[in-house]
């Protein structure tokens, strides 16, 4: 099996995101699956296979310790796989299967791609789990929900920068991560930044999460007034996005990089 590492969100190496992607002509087992997420190490390990047409696919992703509903940078690092590594496809848009429905995957001609996903909006959480502050310490303007993650609110990016999350404690929320995010600082280039954390699925700090967006998109769009915006994930890593509220849809645009490219003796 050809293996690909790669790094998404980002225009330059060892930045961005790192995720590996396995392209398969048919399925492997979920235990081998997760097998090779787990020796890979990264937050994500995309398998894909082609299924009818010119640009149609499904794919699944794996953390190295569970199987995720979504995730979106190593969907981006699979858009690129599928376009310029494997040249599977001719067309601009590329359609994937997946656990979340429907997703796709454009190109344009400067060699970004946009991802094309359901939108993810919160909710004011009246009920927090103890260890959503314990863990955090720093209290939040408002603290919101969405299908599958926690979304934290802060006054600046300054704070969203300092915080230094006990990922023991995190561990126990019933969430599959924590979002925490702020307006940006006067000198950032940037409509908002974030961070997120997601001991819960094997990751305690992830570089820059695409699927994190489906939620951020619609709540800042809705508060700066506008419905395109740039983004930046504050990690060690850091990456850049372009966003886009369209309905109940959102795109989130990046650049990917290639680290390498090996075969899985397996």
């Amino acid at each position: 099996m050809r293996l690909y590492q790669l790094d998404a969100f980002t225009d330059q190496l060892f930045c961005g995101n790192p995720a590996a992607v396995v392209p398969l002509t048919d399925w492997i087992s979920d235990e081998q699956m997760q097998k090779i997420a787990a020796e890979n190490n990264l937050a994500e390990t995309a398998f894909y296979v082609k299924t009818e047409g010119d640009n149609n696919f499904h794919i699944r992703w794996f953390t190295p310790t569970v199987e995720v509903d979504l995730c979106g940078h190593a969907t981006l690092a699979t858009g690129y796989v599928v376009f310029f590594l494997e040249n599977q496809s001719t067309a601009d848009t590329i359609c994937f299967e997946s656990r979340s429905g429907q997703l796709k995957v454009s190109r344009t001609d400067d060699n970004w791609l946009t991802l094309d996903f359901p939108a993810d909006p919160v909710q004011k959480a009246n009920v927090q789990p103890p260890a959503l502050m314990a863990s955090l310490g720093t209290r939040p303007i408002e603290v919101l929900k969405g299908r599958s993650d926690y979304m934290l609110v802060y006054d600046s990016e300054a704070t969203v920068r300092a915080l230094n999350p006990d990922f023991r404690e995190m561990s126990s929320i019933p969430a599959r991560g924590i979002i925490v995010t702020a307006p940006a600082g006067p000198d950032s280039n940037v409509d908002f930044v974030s961070r997120f954390f997601g001991p819960q699925s094997g990751i305690d700090e992830d570089p820059v999460t695409g699927s994190a967006h489906t939620t951020l998109i619609p709540y800042w769009a809705e508060k700066l007034g506008r419905n395109n915006l740039t983004a930046r994930q504050i990690s060690p890593r850091g990456g850049y996005l372009r966003c886009q509220l369209d309905g109940d849809r959102v795109c989130i645009s990046g650049q990917v990089q290639l680290y390498m490219t090996g075969e899985i003796n397996s």
